[in-house]
Protein backbone atom coordinates (compact mmCIF):
# COMPACT_ATOMS: atom_id res chain seq x y z
CA UNK A 1 0.00 0.00 0.00
CA UNK A 2 1.65 3.18 -1.06
CA UNK A 3 -1.04 5.88 0.14
CA UNK A 4 -2.91 6.11 3.75
CA UNK A 5 -6.32 5.52 3.14
CA UNK A 6 -9.06 4.38 5.72
CA UNK A 7 -8.98 0.66 6.00
CA UNK A 8 -11.83 -1.75 5.07
CA UNK A 9 -12.97 -4.33 7.44
CA UNK A 10 -11.51 -7.51 6.53
CA UNK A 11 -8.74 -5.62 4.88
CA UNK A 12 -5.25 -6.62 5.52
CA UNK A 13 -2.74 -3.90 6.36
CA UNK A 14 0.92 -5.18 4.42
CA UNK A 15 -1.15 -8.38 2.70
CA UNK A 16 1.27 -9.11 0.16
CA UNK A 17 4.23 -9.16 2.68
CA UNK A 18 3.25 -12.63 3.72
CA UNK A 19 6.53 -13.21 5.79
CA UNK A 20 5.08 -10.53 7.92
CA UNK A 21 3.79 -11.78 11.24
CA UNK A 22 0.20 -11.12 11.17
CA UNK A 23 -2.30 -9.62 13.97
CA UNK A 24 -6.05 -9.15 14.66
CA UNK A 25 -6.79 -5.67 14.70
CA UNK A 26 -10.43 -4.68 16.31
CA UNK A 27 -11.20 -0.96 16.16
CA UNK A 28 -14.21 0.13 18.54
CA UNK A 29 -15.82 3.38 18.43
CA UNK A 30 -17.96 5.66 16.32
CA UNK A 31 -17.98 5.34 12.59
CA UNK A 32 -15.97 8.42 12.08
CA UNK A 33 -13.59 8.54 14.95
CA UNK A 34 -12.81 5.03 13.75
CA UNK A 35 -12.07 5.38 10.13
CA UNK A 36 -10.04 8.54 11.34
CA UNK A 37 -8.10 6.36 13.53
CA UNK A 38 -7.39 3.07 11.07
CA UNK A 39 -6.49 5.92 8.19
CA UNK A 40 -3.18 7.55 10.85
CA UNK A 41 -2.83 3.41 11.82
CA UNK A 42 -2.08 2.31 8.03
CA UNK A 43 0.09 5.92 7.69
CA UNK A 44 1.94 5.21 10.73
CA UNK A 45 2.87 1.79 10.43
CA UNK A 46 2.78 0.66 6.63
CA UNK A 47 6.61 0.74 7.23
CA UNK A 48 7.18 -2.28 9.51
CA UNK A 49 7.59 -5.67 9.03
CA UNK A 50 3.86 -6.26 10.14
CA UNK A 51 0.82 -7.25 9.12
CA UNK A 52 -2.86 -5.98 10.34
CA UNK A 53 -6.15 -7.76 9.98
CA UNK A 54 -8.55 -5.00 10.31
CA UNK A 55 -12.46 -5.17 12.20
CA UNK A 56 -14.61 -2.44 12.89
CA UNK A 57 -17.04 -2.74 16.30
CA UNK A 58 -19.58 0.25 16.22
CA UNK A 59 -21.34 -1.58 19.22
CA UNK A 60 -21.13 0.24 22.85
CA UNK A 61 -22.63 -2.41 25.15
CA UNK A 62 -20.00 -5.31 23.38
CA UNK A 63 -16.79 -2.53 24.00
CA UNK A 64 -17.60 -1.94 27.28
CA UNK A 65 -18.03 -5.86 27.72
CA UNK A 66 -14.23 -5.84 26.40
CA UNK A 67 -13.79 -3.37 29.61
CA UNK A 68 -13.39 -0.99 26.91
CA UNK A 69 -13.93 2.98 27.89
CA UNK A 70 -12.71 5.23 25.20
CA UNK A 71 -13.79 5.87 21.86
CA UNK A 72 -11.67 4.96 19.80
CA UNK A 73 -9.98 1.90 21.07
CA UNK A 74 -7.80 -0.35 19.63
CA UNK A 75 -7.20 -4.05 20.13
CA UNK A 76 -4.61 -6.06 19.25
CA UNK A 77 -4.70 -9.74 19.48
CA UNK A 78 -7.80 -9.28 21.67
CA UNK A 79 -5.89 -6.95 24.05
CA UNK A 80 -6.42 -3.14 24.81
CA UNK A 81 -3.30 -1.71 22.49
CA UNK A 82 -4.42 1.92 22.00
CA UNK A 83 -7.27 4.26 23.50
CA UNK A 84 -8.24 7.56 21.68
CA UNK A 85 -7.30 9.70 18.58
CA UNK A 86 -3.62 9.42 19.54
CA UNK A 87 -1.33 10.88 17.12
CA UNK A 88 0.46 8.84 14.24
CA UNK A 89 3.81 9.36 15.93
CA UNK A 90 2.14 7.44 19.08
CA UNK A 91 1.21 4.84 16.88
CA UNK A 92 4.48 4.26 15.58
CA UNK A 93 5.68 4.88 18.64
CA UNK A 94 4.03 2.05 20.18
CA UNK A 95 4.30 -0.38 17.32
CA UNK A 96 7.76 -0.20 16.73
CA UNK A 97 8.18 -1.36 21.00
CA UNK A 98 5.55 -4.42 20.03
CA UNK A 99 7.82 -5.42 16.43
Amino acid sequence: MDVCKVMNDGEILNENKIEYPLFEGVLYGNKIDTAKFSKRLSCAIKHLPIRIKFHFIYDTAKAIEKGISKDPTFTLNGKIFLEGLVSAEEITQKFEKLV
